[in-house]
């Protein structure tokens, strides 16, 4: 998912619209900055690599496991009337087609590669249906919005007389440049102006604003750390998902090669639902996210009268979110290791 969101305390800085380029630019890096690691560690399989070294020593644990499975194989050819000896020689083929190396990577690496690519897919698609990314990213700004206001004005508050004045007017012109850019990326939407008029309240001493509604918009230092960090706990999580399960594509080689061993639990069974559960972990915080932000967007996002305090909405994301997310792959991974050892017996049996 890329998002970006403003850095508050360097916006009185460097220009808004560049804040808001640099956002855009640095997400769009890192998602790429992935995909090339991904085919970097799966396409280019040669010995000096670090998944054509694992390939390697799969290979070594699979000629190892062949012995245990050849004693194991004799042994049923004795005592099973040749019925799961013949079943059990599907194994070894199995194990040297996704190991053999094809000159671009291993089948195992182009199957891992492929099965990666599905899952960003399928996750894109979700991102893509309604606008749900930029529901997104709309619903995270709408809460940077109050700090970048509240980290102008802040420093305004000190001051008294025409230095107050001309603070407030300084922080205004800042801030319509930050509602102009948000109007080009969303369009005329209500939180906008209604942020706006708050903003104009204040530094022209206009309206009739509550003293609470005036603390609210300021802040403070500790609450714009607060939610700087809660942000930055949503990208981390994304990241440490796609770290997890480029970590996990490294060690398909070595779940491969000791499938030959006489166990019922193959770690070939375990490696795919490890990499499958994270996809489901993906899938659901995109879900998650795609459904909270719409809730926020469609509702305080467009009541004028609405004075939202987003900070659960940033508490959700940052620890909630991942850890339902997790949850749910948690209780994903369990099944589908279930659905696949039901499947591989029940085809024994018939073989």
């Amino acid at each position: 998912m890329n998002v970006f969101f403003l850095p508050f305390k360097i916006v009185a800085e460097i220009g808004v619209p560049e804040i808001l380029d640099n956002g855009v630019t640095t997400a769009k890096s890192i998602s790429e900055s992935w995909d090339n690691q991904w085919l970097d560690l799966l396409q280019n399989n040669t010995s000096e690599n670090l998944y054509g070294t694992l390939t390697n020593v799969g290979v070594f644990f699979a000629v190892g496991t062949l012995l245990f499975f050849m004693i194991q194989w004799l042994r049923d050819v004795l005592y099973s009337e040749y019925s799961r000896p013949i079943s059990a020689l599907i194994w070894p083929f199995i194990v040297v087609i996704l190991l053999t190396n094809t000159g671009n990577g291993s089948v195992l690496s182009d199957l891992t590669l492929g099965v990666r690519n599905f899952i960003n897919t399928v996750n894109q698609q979700v991102l893509t249906t309604a606008d749900a990314n930029q529901n997104y990213q709309q619903a995270l700004n709408m809460g940077v919005a109050e700090e970048v206001a509240g980290s102008l004005l802040r420093p305004c508050q000190s001051l008294t007389g025409e230095q107050q004045t001309q603070c407030f007017v300084r922080a205004k012109e800042k801030m319509d440049i930050l509602w102009q850019e948000y109007r080009n990326l969303y369009g005329d939407k209500t939180w906008i102006n209604r942020l706006e008029n708050r903003v104009n309240q204040i530094a022209y001493g206009t309206g009739n604003i509550s003293e609470n509604t005036f603390s609210s918009l300021l802040g403070s230092n500790i609450q714009t750390s607060i939610k700087n960090f809660l942000i930055s706990l949503q990208y981390a999580f994304q990241n440490l998902i796609e770290a997890t399960m480029l970590l996990i594509a490294a060690l398909g080689p070595l779940a491969v090669g000791g499938s030959l061993l006489p166990v019922a639990g193959k770690p070939i069974f375990a490696w795919l639902t490890g990499f499958l559960s994270l996809g489901i972990a993906k899938f659901s915080f995109t879900i998650i996210t795609v459904l909270t932000a719409a809730v926020i967007v469609n509702g305080p996002g467009e009541a004028g009268n609405a004075d939202p305090d987003l900070m659960w909405f940033m508490i959700f994301m940052g620890v909630l979110a991942p850890i339902l997310s997790l949850l749910l792959s948690g209780a994903g991974g369990f099944a589908i290791f279930n659905a696949i050892s039901n499947t591989t017996s029940w085809t024994r049996e018939r073989i």
